[in-house]
């Protein structure tokens, strides 16, 4: 009976030694390009950062520098906009493009292959062709404005529609991939609830609100909090559309644009973009948590 329990032991620690061989490259992975490097970065933002070497120690200076700093509040208050803006459209075009496709509509599997491009393609390439998309003087916008009969529009170059430029690269470039998921799970539904519904007489409004959208709300969460974290980092949408030597690039800046701003083309105020990052990444973590808390008050549990 010992012998057993003893070869048993041993196989159970074989089969833990084997586990953690397997997961070994990734938590080293893990480790090395993102623990550690967050962890320096808290330790950064406590210091004056010069050209080389460490720094010098200056505790709190460099977030109190952020309570004065107006370019700032000014990326704050961009990041706000771009969230506030930008998720709820991304959820709701995802949603309604998902249900959309989901039916027998000629022509669905194009329509699919079409959607999906935006989510294949990198950022980089995006936002250089909606530049080129949005030029003032070549741009297809405004030629087809001018086609029209309205007048030119600077997207990129006026601080009034620069945001909303953004915007609209933005949600483009998301809305094909929330769209895939939210299409998966839609076909994850079990149709007997619609056939039961149809034969209680249920019109198509209320199947989609009654069995639809609940159904959905484990996706739509997820989803919620996904897209609002990527909004939040959004830079290179900005950084590759805007000019950095433009009015507009400040009016667009996101607090991840100001940190790469401070952190890599002033090196002399990485210890102030490590402070912006560390802020940042304390609001992502906020806002997921409040979105956690509620989660119970809206989400369809199948549990």
């Amino acid at each position: 009976m010992n012998n057993k329990r003893k070869g048993l032991n041993r196989m159970k620690l074989h089969e833990i030694g084997a586990a953690y061989t397997f997961i070994l490259p990734m938590l080293a992975g893990l480790m090395i390009f993102s623990i550690i490097p967050f962890v320096q970065n808290i330790l950064y933002s406590f210091r004056k950062m010069g050209t080389f070497g460490e720094g010098t120690f200056i505790g709190l200076q460099n977030y109190q520098n952020l309570l004065k700093d107006e370019t700032f509040w000014l990326a704050l208050k961009n990041t706000g906009f771009y969230a506030v803006v930008g998720v709820p459209l991304v959820v709701i075009l995802s949603i309604f493009l998902a249900n959309l496709l989901n039916k027998n509509i000629r022509g669905r599997t194009v329509y699919r292959t079409l959607l999906y491009i935006p989510a294949i393609t990198i950022p980089a390439a995006i936002g250089i062709l909606w530049r080129w998309i949005l030029n003032y003087q070549y741009g297809i916008f405004n030629y087809i404005l001018e086609k029209l009969g309205f007048h030119k529009v600077s997207w990129l170059g006026d601080v009034k529609y620069v945001r909303w430029a953004i915007i609209l690269v933005v949600v483009w470039s998301m809305v094909s991939y929330y769209t895939i998921i939210m299409l998966a799970a839609l076909q994850g539904i079990d149709r007997s609830y619609y056939e039961a519904a149809r034969l209680d007489g249920a019109t198509n409004r209320q199947l989609f609100f009654k069995i639809t959208l609940p159904m959905l709300t484990p996706m739509i969460f997820f989803s919620i909090i996904m897209v609002t974290i990527g909004i939040l980092q959004i830079f290179d949408f900005i950084y590759l559309m805007v000019d950095r030597d433009t009015l507009s690039y400040t009016y667009s800046m996101s607090l991840v644009t100001y940190f790469y701003e401070c952190a890599f083309n002033k090196s002399s105020m990485r210890g102030y973009g490590a402070a912006i990052s560390v802020v940042l990444a304390l609001i992502i973590m906020v806002i997921t948590i409040i979105q956690m808390i509620g989660k119970k008050y809206w989400v369809n549990s199948n549990e």
